[in-house]
């Protein structure tokens, strides 16, 4: 069955009023691109003003507490995403578990307070450098999916995103080959289809995340499992994202 293809941009820690010409420049080019759905995850104070300014585009957040509610400082909850104009969020991206040692156990956590919430968790797994050089990448990111997703229902599981991402090609400048991309998005369906069934895990979205450019996304597209990709750097100006797109297209 085909997907619906995504390409959802993270905007990390970028992004003022000014910028709100570029969400608006993505939203319009957007519209054209009936296959395909465009996201962008801005920072949790820019996500009221984004979401005014492009009514009916998704605009997304980069993480979410896995509390509605606390003493919490500094966190947003899904409830707050919500009430902010969000229809989606990142959860467990790389740079969240590294700096702030977020667990698989929080990240389920997570993972539930925004299907709680109707917010639209893009679940980050991938492996750093180190765990690729040993060849155990696979059994790496099964474990990441086993606890953070396995507890979900396959009605749930179909709610969500997932989005891979070598941690060894983020913000490096490194790209995962077609054939590597294709190899883990493969492993990661067939890791989906034995713990649910291969009609369910042919029907959530697999995205790539690991140094998306305008020179490369058509090449890491054409692989027939990666469904789109979650865009860093490259999805902050309008022209650079909309070629990205494109390209899935």
């Amino acid at each position: 069955m085909s997907l619906k293809k995504l390409v959802a941009g993270n905007w990390k820690m970028h992004g003022v009023s000014a910028d709100l010409d570029q969400v608006r420049a993505i939203a319009s080019a957007a519209q054209g691109f009936e296959d395909v759905d465009v996201a962008l995850c801005v920072p949790a104070i820019l996500i009221d003003r984004a979401a005014r300014a492009v009514p009916g585009f998704s605009i997304g957040g980069q993480d979410v507490h896995h509390a509605d509610k606390g003493a919490h400082t500094g966190c947003t909850s899904a409830l707050m995403l919500l009430d902010a104009g969000a229809s989606l969020t990142i959860v467990g991206h790389s740079e969240r578990r590294e700096y702030f040692n977020e667990s698989n156990q929080v990240l389920a956590e997570k993972i539930n307070r925004c299907l709680e919430h109707s917010i639209t968790p893009i679940f980050c797994c991938g492996e750093p450098l180190s765990i690729r050089e040993a060849g155990t990448q696979n059994e790496y990111v099964a474990k990441q999916l086993k606890e953070s997703l396995y507890h979900l229902s396959a009605d749930q599981l179909k709610s969500i995103v997932i989005a891979y991402e070598p941690i060894w090609a983020i913000g490096t400048g490194k790209t995962a080959t077609t054939e590597q991309a294709q190899e883990m998005h493969a492993y990661l369906r067939s890791v989906l289809a034995k713990q649910y069934s291969s009609a369910i895990a042919s029907e959530i979205s697999i995205l790539y995340g690991g140094s998306v450019k305008a020179n490369n996304a058509k090449e890491l597209f054409g692989c027939p499992d990666v469904d789109g990709g979650l865009v860093g750097g490259a999805s902050i100006i309008a022209a650079d994202f909309i070629t990205i797109i494109r390209s899935l297209k």
